[in-house]
């Protein structure tokens, strides 16, 4: 074995202690001093390197999604969708797929309590044979926003008062008073599911509508669904406090020791298509992303199970600097033109670059398992070993070719620029719908929810008379609810 080929340690493997450079380290314990006393020299080269290095261990957070849980496992097939994509990792019953999944609370901080009222992430590295496959998505089949542009004001309103350091609803009602699409979210964030009891049991939702193209060249729309085995349990705001109470960490520690114990998470992952030709046939906008598409008309077909079975080895290598973005598919998987997924295709992977540098995905978390070629042989903190002399494409020296031409979408793309809003708003019959199959007393737990936001002292009468106003365009009975207990009056 070549002694100078480098070769990733994933472990300490050195029988004393060393300095990062390999040299060894005779005293851990005390500083190179003039004396006994001291004072200590600067040429003390491996307390300085141990100081900077703990100075520097610290990265900076995620703006949202700071707050997660990784493990790790693989995803099986079960039901034969090769007939909707020419995906490898797609291509048969019985064919597994190594898979890193990462949990996390949206807007809170790194060190935040799992208990409190927040979307959860749900985000899902797919380690297949042709690359990386990353599904991004949460807890909720909707979101908060259609359009990506909106997405950095969402996020300032949901965080904390910049000049306090508080989450306050005034702020987010407010926000959110200028955007009635966000009705759709808000009925699964104050409903009773907007607490999971902990990551197990709770469900995942790929969010943004995606495109699977099969070996012919046809595209259709899909959505992807991950249903827990286990059920889907929740905390109501009591047990909230009392579980937050005694462990911040408890559906990491949940996760954790489930798997350490063999009673392994499993999900069952389900799709819902649309032939791309059907999209204008209905009354709202199907790459809307504050709709769902109802199981009525286009019901769940199974696909294939994820289970987690190992845990992580090291929560920074594998959760801190674990990296997704939507951007990242595979053959037989592409975007659509959601607005919020067009956006996501930036965002995420530009967020990355700049927490963890422009070789991210070098990370052992992050880096394909199959071979790959390119030649981004530089930029900061590069540690792939290279030893070839061209690093340019294509050359008569480098027998690298392109790989075989796969399907893309057929769709042609034709218009005006323009900056507007989609023709099918349709903002309050799904929230409605959805507030109206709820049972009486989980109703009745939504509206104190909201008349308990909506009494915040800062909250002007303007803001309240506009949510009225929206909740009784989604279900009049909700609208008259919410104005008896806040003392108004119904606007419709």
């Amino acid at each position: 074995m070549d002694p100078y080929k480098f070769r990733p340690s994933s472990a300490n493997n050195s029988p004393f202690f060393t300095t990062n450079s390999g040299a060894p380290v005779w005293n851990n314990n005390n500083s190179l001093t003039v004396g006994p006393r001291g004072p200590i020299l600067l040429e003390d080269y491996h307390l300085v390197e141990k100081l900077a290095n703990f100075d520097r261990e610290i990265i900076p957070e995620r703006v949202v999604h700071a707050r997660g849980a990784s493990a790790k496992g693989f995803f099986e097939v079960t039901h034969d969708i090769s007939h909707l994509t020419c995906a490898d990792f797609l291509r048969a019953p019985g064919v597994q797929t190594p898979v890193i999944v990462r949990f996390s609370t949206v807007i809170h901080e790194r060190g935040s309590p799992e208990t409190l009222r927040d979307p959860r992430g749900f985000a899902v590295k797919f380690y297949t044979r042709e690359g990386n496959f990353d599904m991004v998505g949460n807890n909720f089949p909707v979101f908060f926003i259609r359009d990506g542009m909106k997405f950095p004001d969402m996020v300032h309103a949901l965080k904390p008062n910049p000049k306090s350091h508080i989450q306050e609803s005034w702020r987010i009602l407010d926000f959110f008073s200028h955007h009635p699409e966000s009705l759709h979210m808000f009925t699964f964030l104050f409903d009773d599911i907007g607490i999971p009891q902990d990551y197990r049991h709770m469900e995942g939702s790929g969010v943004n509508t995606y495109t699977l193209i099969d070996k012919s060249g046809k595209a259709r729309y899909v959505k992807f669904h991950w249903k827990p085995t286990c059920g889907v349990k929740s905390l109501l705001e009591d047990e909230a406090v009392r579980v937050g109470g005694s462990n911040h960490s408890h559906a990491t520690q949940d996760l954790y020791d489930s798997i350490a114990a063999g009673n392994y998470p499993e999900w069952k992952l389900f799709i819902q298509t649309i032939d791309p030709a059907d999209e204008d046939r209905f009354d709202f906008d199907p790459l809307d992303v504050t709709k769902t598409w109802p199981e009525d008309i286009f019901p769940l077909q199974p696909v294939g199970r994820l289970v987690l079975n190992r845990n992580i080895d090291n929560f920074f290598t594998e959760n801190e600097q674990l990296a997704f973005c939507p951007s990242i598919v595979v053959p037989g998987v592409y975007y659509s033109d959601d607005k919020l997924l067009q956006t996501r295709i930036f965002s995420y992977s530009d967020t990355q670059r700049y927490r963890l540098g422009p070789n991210y995905l070098q990370l052992p978390a992050n880096a394909p398992k199959c071979s790959h070629h390119n030649n981004h042989y530089d930029g900061f903190m590069n540690f792939m070993h290279r030893d070839e002399e061209v690093n340019y494409f294509p050359s008569r020296y480098d027998p690298v070719r392109h790989a075989e031409k796969y399907p893309m979408p057929p769709a042609i793309c034709t218009g005006s620029r323009e900056k507007c809003v989609i023709a099918k708003e349709n903002n309050f019959k799904q929230p409605g719908d959805r507030y109206r199959s709820f049972s009486p007393d989980r109703q009745e737990r939504f509206v104190r929810r909201w008349v308990a936001a909506l009494s915040d002292p800062r909250v002007t009468h303007e803001v309240r008379s506009i949510w009225i106003s929206y909740w009784s365009q989604a279900c009049k009975s909700l609208g008259q609810k919410l104005a008896s207990h806040l003392n108004m009056r119904p606007t419709m």
